[in-house]
């Protein structure tokens, strides 16, 4: 079963990049003619679409980057020129969305100020770093990697397809017009308390964020001024840019916060000025969950078996996922890698089981919660016709601790095969599996990785 499985999807792969060549009857001249991508066909999996029932026995059709069709197997029409994959006894999901990740080596703001909102971790990241891999190997199809949580604000966001590229502009994810995705890290608690210019208390965290936005509202101000009066258009002013795209709500607030005094705070601010935000870990989220309820914001947490590392988690607790659930809460789990392994992620949705949970929102918490809260759900999270082809093949139950990945596909593109014993190694982990630059420039030894 397994070598038939990995030997079919790969010929599969093979054919269709085969089949981009120009056609016999191309003029001198001409551009060449792509013929349309070869249907592909995963048939007799266990399939779960999240939000919609799971199918027993079903067919998820692609073609190129796209989801066709999805059903059960006497339900949906397989083109006759469609490559059949067997999958029989596997489990069929979507790709793993992780709304709060590290990979990638990059670094946010500095030591100069609290509040960075210029800062890009799009011109800090590497993406030939190891843990793109070892995210594959998890299923994790979507990232949004941040800065770090050491400031106020310590810069934008990047959402990403984890696939491989060259640089970092290939694998970003763009809105029709062509820019970049992301959105603003920001954070409070003692993460940044230090000498100034940096706060030393809460209640100075917060009034440096106010003036901070109170000058980005009359910066918003003279711009408007300036596109009725162009002698009146305001200087450039990099900061102040990136926060009047929150103002205006164009940019998603990623708000890192613990303790239920701090994220009543981030809930006052967004109040105040009106920016959309996800609170993130939100240790006693559960302490205040109605008042998270009341405000309608989503929270993307972790679940770690093991709490500690800062005194604000100490109260970190497994039921906080349920109890959000039980409030009303859209909740989504985030890795916050290298917090918690990426390759572990499936196993947030069990514990959040274990404690309360229902299993449907815990799988949604893994999928479409987080594609919601990055204002992508009507491109990954569930599989559904015209949605991105962004799914997982699972070897059983994604809830059971015995369970791995099979494979990864992004776009309709196989990432990660559990068969392939490259791919393998940087499941299983071992020796070279944490050289970053190997897989690209195979510089230790002939295998890439000795």
């Amino acid at each position: 079963m397994r070598n038939r499985f990995s030997f079919v999807a790969g010929w599969a792969v093979l054919l269709h990049a085969l089949g981009i060549a120009a056609p016999l009857t191309a003029q001198e001249g001409d551009l060449p003619a792509q013929p349309p991508p070869i249907p592909r066909a995963f048939i007799g999996a266990k399939i779960i679409p999240i939000g919609a029932p799971e199918i027993e026995n079903g067919t998820l059709l692609i073609r190129g980057d796209r989801i066709i069709a999805v059903g059960p197997v006497d339900q949906v029409r397989i083109p006759d020129d469609a490559w059949q994959v067997d999958v029989r006894g596997k489990v069929i999901m979507p790709g793993l969305v992780d709304t709060h990740s590290h990979i990638g080596g990059g670094w946010g703001g500095d030591s100069s100020s609290p509040i960075q909102p210029d800062v890009r971790i799009l011109d800090s990241i590497n993406v030939r770093d190891s843990g793109f891999r070892k995210a594959q190997a998890g299923g994790l199809t979507t990232l949004n990697v941040m800065p770090g949580s050491g400031h106020l604000l310590s810069g934008q966001t990047i959402y990403m397809k984890n696939k491989r590229g060259r640089t970092i502009e290939d694998v970003v994810i763009r809105d029709p017009a062509g820019n970049i995705l992301g959105g603003i890290k920001m954070a409070n608690g003692t993460n940044s308390h230090r000498e100034p210019p940096f706060p030393a208390t809460r209640a100075k965290s917060a009034a440096l964020v106010r003036q901070k936005f109170v000058k980005a509202q009359e910066y918003r101000r003279k711009l408007e001024k300036g596109r009725e009066d162009p002698e009146k258009m305001p200087e450039r002013d990099l900061e102040m840019e990136a926060l009047v795209e929150v103002l205006e709500r164009r940019w998603v607030v990623h708000h890192h916060t613990h303790r239920n005094d701090d994220i009543v705070t981030v809930l006052r601010l967004a109040k105040e000025f009106g920016f959309k935000v996800v609170l993130h870990h939100v240790s006693e989220g559960w302490k205040v969950a109605e008042e998270i309820a009341a405000a309608d914001v989503p929270c993307s947490i972790i679940l770690v078996d093991s709490p500690g590392g800062k005194i604000e988690a100490m109260n970190l607790i497994m039921e906080t996922g349920g109890v959000l659930e039980r409030a009303g809460v859209l909740t989504a789990f985030h890795t916050d890698d290298p917090i918690t392994d990426s390759r572990l992620f499936l196993r947030m949705a069990a514990l959040g089981v274990r404690a309360g949970m229902s299993r449907e929102k815990a799988l949604e918490a893994l999928t479409i919660a987080g594609a919601k809260m990055l204002d992508l759900d009507h491109r990954i999270g569930s599989l559904e016709p015209r949605k991105d082809a962004d799914f997982i093949i699972l070897t059983g139950d994604p809830l059971s601790v015995y369970t791995r990945v099979q494979q990864t596909w992004i776009d309709g593109e196989l990432v990660f095969d559990l068969d392939n014993p490259d791919d393998r190694l940087f499941a299983v982990g071992g020796y070279g599996a944490g050289k970053d630059q190997a897989m690209h420039l195979c510089c230790f030894g002939p295998q890439g990785h000795d």
